[in-house]
């Protein structure tokens, strides 16, 4: 009997496609190969112009995209109390009206498709002990304007959302909130800025998604630094469990194929929201318009059934903990470049020591999510020379910047790392959706170094003043 059960939760357990669309790209790519962002994917300032344009024409319907791929979970990966349909089935009740009978039905349809990659669920297990022991537990979200709560508020996204059932279900634990989620940014910033804004609150368990803003164009860079985040996450000394989400646009666009490679490898938990909500959406008389109010974001129903998706995986691993061997598992080794990004750190002007800053002040404000940057503000016949560069002194393998997207009296900026110039970075973004924070990696080396970076700002558009924002240096 017991044999005959592990078929059938092995059977339950089926993986389904791969949703990474490397033919769709955004409008709003960034200027070279070294750069990403979704633009779409905006910060909370900018919601309501948040759409990317060239994303809201879905040529690829949601069947098409649900039905891409598949792949089959291991035997190994089953457990033997399989998910339960509970919860999914009255976050769809309550949000979009469905009877119990067909809701019921659709959150067992569902089931099969929520984790892409089983994962191991070791550490998830050690945090759901110290919950059941009434201890201190810290909780992160990681990502970008989903995980902000774009599309619902502050109280109703999915990150509030699911930290209020884990509250609910252990009311004798100290629970600690911490949303990490901004708009506009993908793994390349989130692995850069997780040492402050995540790793700093020695978290037990952390949420990851930048799986609509990791633009499948720029898939090398995505990866690896995807991989140097979830290193960097997992060697941490609180020894936080991980689990990844999933996203993905009405038309299907999503990296969870690229993603998923790299949670493969490290046997990371993934949740796919992807493949469970667009398969719902295929086979219900519910529209892309009832779960998002854009072709992105999900809306408040959205967010409840995700935090939905995530409550009922963490209720399968509580179910199912007497049978969870909570040795902490090893964790795999990096091969080429794997590891090239794990020690990845974010200097902004609280950390950084300029040499000097010349054209550029630094400015006491928040910008796209980060704190004060440096700015410079020229006019148009500005006479620029090496007095007006920013220069700073690093050690690294890895160099780059963090820079505004401006929207009008944008400039430029040649970079220089020492004294050889090695980009021309262009700032405008006149006609898009707002103003946002993107990344530039200027220059790699075979080996860590000391190195001179010189920001030397240039005037845009001839005859209109501009400005040139850094938000900070990333280097690893």
């Amino acid at each position: 009997m017991k044999k005959f059960l592990a078929i059938i939760m092995a059977g339950a357990m089926v993986l389904s496609m791969a949703g990474c669309s490397g033919g769709n790209s955004s409008a709003n790519s960034a200027d070279s190969d070294s750069q990403q962002t979704s633009a779409a994917d905006s910060s909370a300032d900018n919601t309501n112009s948040a759409d990317n344009a060239d994303n809201t024409d879905s040529t690829v319907s949601t069947a098409d995209a649900a039905d891409s791929n598949a792949s089959d979970a291991s035997d190994s990966s089953a457990l033997p109390i399989a998910m339960k349909p509970d919860l999914l089935s009255a976050a769809i009740q309550d949000k979009l009206g469905l009877d119990q009978q067909t809701a019921d039905k659709a959150a067992e349809d569902m089931l099969p498709l929520l984790m892409y990659t089983q994962g191991n669920p070791a550490r998830i297990a050690k945090v759901i002990k110290k919950l059941q022991a009434g201890e201190e537990v810290t909780i992160a979200y990681l990502g970008g304007s989903i995980t902000q709560g774009t599309g619902a508020d502050n109280e109703n996204c999915y990150a509030a959302l699911t930290t209020k059932w884990i509250e609910s279900q252990y009311p004798d634990a100290k629970v600690n909130y911490v949303n990490a989620g901004i708009g506009a940014t993908g793994s390349y910033i989130g692995v850069h800025r997780c040492d402050a804004q995540v790793l700093s609150h020695a978290p037990d368990l952390v949420f990851i998604d930048f799986s609509v803003n990791d633009e499948s164009q720029n898939n090398a860079i995505n990866k690896l630094t995807y991989e140097g985040l979830i290193r960097k996450i997992w060697k941490h000394s609180s020894n936080p469990g991980i689990i990844c989400i999933a996203m993905t646009q009405d038309n299907g666009t999503s990296v969870q194929e690229c993603h998923g490679e790299v949670t493969e490898k490290y046997s990371v938990p993934f949740v796919s929201y992807h493949d469970a909500m667009l398969n719902f959406l295929n086979t219900n008389d519910v529209q892309w318009s009832d779960i998002s109010g854009d072709n992105i974001h999900p809306n408040m129903s959205g967010h409840a059934i995700l935090s939905a998706m995530l409550t009922t995986y963490l209720q399968y691993v509580t179910d199912n903990l007497d049978s969870i061997d909570d040795a902490d598992p090893e964790l795999a080794p990096a091969g080429d470049d794997g590891a090239k990004y794990e020690n990845a750190v974010l200097l902004t002007t609280d950390e950084a020591q300029p040499v000097s800053t010349g054209a550029f002040e630094m400015k006491a404000m928040d910008f796209g999510g980060f704190k004060n940057p440096w700015i410079a503000k020229l006019p148009a016949d500005a006479e620029i020379t090496d007095d007006d560069a920013f220069v700073i002194e690093v050690e690294a393998q890895n160099i780059g910047l963090l820079y505004a997207k401006l929207t009008s009296n944008a400039g430029k900026a040649d970079v220089y790392v020492d004294d050889e110039l090695v980009a021309t970075i262009d700032a405008d973004f006149t006609g898009g959706w707002g103003n946002y924070v993107q990344f530039a990696q200027v220059k790699s080396f075979m080996d860590t170094g000391k190195h001179t970076l010189k920001i030397v700002p240039k005037a845009g558009t001839e005859g209109k003043p501009f400005a040139f924002y850094i938000s900070g240096i990333t280097i690893s």
